[in-house]
């Protein structure tokens, strides 16, 4: 087996999750989806599709009706964005997934923005290239990025640059400014941007397009960059195993093979459940980032008065992302939570080992009781 395979570390959340699988007493915050069920006419739109037989393959890039929905709801987002450059794909992960195939050899100079989601730093590991961090620097409990620090890592010999804000775990957004300078940037080194933003539009900041600032606001249509999507988080479908890709068109007939070679196709009866899905997209999103805003301006004010802790709210996404004063083994501390408290959050190390002694909880949950209850139990465990 590859050195790069055998060397990949397991994830900690997972660990973490593992360690309180069966016990009915744990309320569990530690994974990035809600705990509200997917609504109804989106499952209705996928059963419709079983029951009139559509088992078989799809075209790789997806199905051409989706591919217009989608590039029609990032147009309304984003400003023009045709069909010709999407490709539907089984879910975000293997959306970012693809576009590292795509765009890197082993022993390629990749740069990420840390902390963040572990997958993202992974992929390149797996592919052989050398990753270096450019991390984000928490000042009282919110992370900000150094600008700077970020284009003085980017060089000509910078095959890609990978960036996901709305950030999971700490909730850090780029501004327009900051994307245009990274654009310009990468421009000038020839650097492929990858640019993970499917919590766009979990952004609680107000914004005449409704969402957070995103690349395609200020690149052109041929730019180095790819951005990848789900439908998990902003639709309710994390068990779907959707998501998109937006990237150059001359890129996306290349994509489709690759998508051959991974997944084949996404199935027809989630593509169904994704066109209900967006057809009726006012009825599901703003209720959820509503709802999410809610969640979130109900658990940080209570986090913010434990006294060992270190919080601030989040611009986007669905994450408190704080610091637990005392207790500096973020893993250490997430299994002792699991096992004395009967309360699941994720170890910042997970993300970086800049986040170590952080924890991430994520706040999308139905009932606001629980968040109350989770930061009781918190307390009582301090």
């Amino acid at each position: 087996m590859r050195n790069a395979i055998l060397n990949l570390e397991a994830s900690r959340i997972r660990e973490v999750a593992n360690a309180g699988l069966g016990r009915k007493d744990v309320l569990a915050f530690w994974f990035g989806e809600s705990d509200e069920v997917t609504p109804d006419f989106i499952r209705q739109a996928a059963i419709d599709s079983l029951s009139s037989g559509e088992t078989f393959y799809a075209h790789n890039l997806g199905l051409p009706e989706l591919r217009e929905a989608i590039a029609a709801y990032a147009s309304g987002l984003h400003g023009q964005v045709t069909a010709d450059r999407i490709a539907v794909t089984s879910g975000g992960v293997s959306a970012l997934m693809l576009a590292v195939q795509a765009l890197v050899d082993a022993g390629d100079d990749v740069v990420a923005v840390t902390p963040v989601w572990p997958n993202l730093t992974a992929q390149p590991a797996i592919m052989g290239a050398k990753l270096r961090c450019v991390p984000l620097k928490p000042v009282d409990g919110a992370w900000t990025l150094d600008l700077d620090a970020l284009l003085a890592a980017i060089t000509p010999s910078t095959k890609l640059l990978i960036v996901n804000a709305p950030n999971n775990p700490t909730g850090w957004t780029l501004s327009r400014e900051e994307q245009q300078s990274i654009l310009e940037h990468c421009r000038k080194t020839g650097t492929w941007i990858l640019a993970d933003e499917v919590y766009e539009r979990l952004y609680y900041e107000p914004t005449p397009n409704r969402c957070a600032p995103s690349f395609l606001d200020v690149a052109a249509t041929e730019d180095r960059l790819v951005v990848a999507h789900s439908f998990s988080k902003s639709f309710l479908m994390t068990g779907w195993r959707l998501g998109w890709l937006v990237m150059p068109s001359a890129m996306t007939e290349h994509m489709g093979k690759l998508v051959e070679f991974n997944t084949s196709c996404a199935s027809v009866f989630t593509q169904r459940a994704a066109l209900a899905a967006l057809a009726r997209q006012d009825e599901v999103t703003p209720r959820v980032v509503a709802h999410l805003k809610t969640c979130r301006d109900t658990l940080v004010p209570l986090l913010q008065a434990v006294p060992q802790v270190r919080v601030s709210p989040a611009r986007g996404g669905m994450y408190a992302f704080f610091q637990l004063e005392g207790h500096p083994d973020s893993l250490v501390t997430a299994k002792r939570l699991v096992a004395e408290a009967g309360l699941g959050l994720a170890p910042g190390e997970a993300f970086a080992p800049e986040a170590q002694g952080w924890l991430r909880w994520c706040f999308a949950s139905k009932d606001l009781s629980r968040l109350a209850e989770g930061v009781r139990r918190l307390e009582n465990w301090l």
